[in-house]
C-alpha cells in the first residue's frame, strides 16, 4: 500500500479515509489512477481536484458507508472494481451484520489494490469469462450450520463471524494458527482462484512446474484435510513451508505461500512510502540492514524482496513485544519457502505484464 495525501491541503491520508481530517475535502480512490484524491463537486457527480477532466460518481455502496471507491459518470455498472464482484452481502437493517459487512469491505478493497497494482485479471460475472470472481458474505443460519470461508471455481465465500475480532481470535488460538485476519482470509482465498487461472489453466508443462515445488495437487484433499485436522502439522514443518496449514495439501500450500507473498509486497511498499531504513547499531551483519527505497511491485528478483523483509519482520516484530504485542509477523521463510515465493513472483509478473504492476 502506498501512502495518500490531499491534494487541497497536503494531508496525510489513509487508504479508507472517506474525509479529509485537515481540511474537511471530500475523498475518493479512483482505481484506474489507483490514488485516493481530493473532490470537487460537479452537481450530482465529482471531479478530482489534481485531474479536473474527468466526472466521476461514487460507488453504490457509498450509501452504506461501505466503499470510498469512484466510477466514471458515465459506467453502466451502479458499483466499484471491487464492490461489482459482489454476488451476497448480509441484511443491512441487522445493524450489527452491516458493521461487520463494512470491515469485510475495508478488507476487500485492500486486496483488491493489490489486484490491480499487479495487473491480474478480475472478470466479472457480466465479462463472459468462463470462470469470473465473485463474492458471498454470509451469516451463520439460526441453527443451521456454520458457514465455511473459501473457494469454489472462482466464487469466494467469507463467514461474516470472520469480521468479529473475539471470534475470529477465539478461532484461531482454538486452531493453533500464528496470523488469522480478514484480509488474510481474502489473500489466502485469491490465492486458490489464481492457481486455477495461473497454474492449472497454464497447461501440463505449468503444473509439473508447480507440483515439483507444491506437491501434487491431485491427492485426496478430504482425506488430506482430516489427516491435518486429526495429527496436525510435522514437527519440521518450518522447514518447507510458510506456515503449519501449509503442510495440509498442495492447494493449501500455495494459497498460503501466495497470500505471504502479498504480504511481503504490501507492506513493503508502505515501508518504502515512509523512506524506512533498518540499521541496527548494536551488530555489523548487512543481513540486518535493509534501506527500503523501491516499489517491490516493480522487483523482478524475489531475492531483493526478501533481503528487506527479513530485516523489516526484525524490526517490527522488537517493536511489537516492546508494547507488549505479539510479533507483526510470527514466520521465518526457509529457502524452500523462498523458492515457492519465486515461483509465484514470476508467474504473476508473467500475468502482468513484463513490469508486472500498474503505475501509481
Amino acid at each position: 500500500m502506498q501512502l495518500f495525501k490531499c491534494d487541497r491541503c497536503g494531508q496525510v491520508l489513509y487508504f479508507e479515509n472517506t474525509e479529509c481530517v485537515r481540511c474537511g475535502a471530500r475523498l475518493g480512490f479512483v482505481p484506474e489512477r489507483v490514488t485516493l484524491g481530493a473532490l470537487a463537486p460537479d452537481g450530482e457527480t465529482w471531479t478530482l481536484q489534481a485531474h479536473p477532466g474527468t466526472r466521476y460518481r461514487f460507488c453504490g455502496n457509498a450509501a452504506h458507508s461501505a466503499c470510498n471507491w469512484l466510477l466514471p459518470a458515465d459506467d453502466s455498472d451502479p458499483y466499484c472494481r471491487a464492490c461489482r464482484h459482489n454476488r451476497t452481502i448480509p441484511d443491512l437493517s441487522d445493524d450489527d451484520r452491516l458493521q461487520a459487512w463494512r470491515r469485510i469491505e475495508v478488507a476487500k478493497r485492500r486486496l483488491f489494490y493489490s489486484l490491480l497494482r499487479l495487473r491480474l485479471p478480475t472478470p466479472t460475472v457480466d465479462s463472459g469469462d468462463p470462470e469470473p470472481l465473485s463474492f458471498d458474505f454470509l451469516a451463520d443460519p439460526p441453527g443451521g450450520p456454520r458457514v465455511m470461508t473459501g473457494h469454489d471455481s472462482g466464487h469466494i465465500t467469507i463467514a461474516l463471524s470472520e469480521a468479529d475480532d473475539a471470534r475470529r481470535e477465539a478461532a484461531r488460538v482454538s486452531m493453533g494458527e500464528l496470523y488469522r485476519t480478514l484480509l488474510g482470509h481474502f489473500r489466502h482465498e485469491i490465492g486458490h482462484y489464481y492457481w486455477d487461472r495461473l497454474v492449472r489453466d497454464g497447461g501440463e508443462a505449468e503444473l509439473a512446474r508447480c507440483r515439483a515445488l507444491f506437491g501434487d495437487d491431485r491427492q485426496d484433499y478430504g482425506q488430506a484435510l482430516q489427516r491435518y485436522y486429526a495429527d496436525g502439522a510435522p514437527p519440521d514443518w518450518q522447514d518447507g513451508h510458510v506456515s503449519p496449514y501449509a503442510t495440509m495439501h498442495a492447494w493449501e500450500d500455495w494459497a498460503e505461500t501466495w497470500a505471504h507473498y502479498l504480504h511481503i509486497v504490501d507492506t513493503l511498499e508502505m515501508a518504502a512510502a515512509f523512506g524506512i531504513r533498518i540499521a541496527p547499531d548494536i551488530v555489523d551483519d548487512e543481513t540486518m540492514e535493509a534501506e527500503i527505497t523501491f516499489d517491490p511491485h516493480h522487483v523482478a528478483d524475489l531475492q531483493r524482496l526478501i533481503d528487506a523483509w527479513l530485516p523489516l519482520t526484525y524490526a517490527v516484530n522488537s517493536l511489537n513485544r516492546a508494547m507488549g504485542q505479539p510479533d507483526l509477523y510470527p514466520f521465518s521463510i526457509a529457502p524452500p519457502v523462498q523458492a515457492k515465493m519465486a515461483y509465484i513472483h514470476g508467474l504473476i509478473r508473467r500475468a502482468g505484464g513484463q513490469r508486472g504492476a500498474a503505475q501509481p
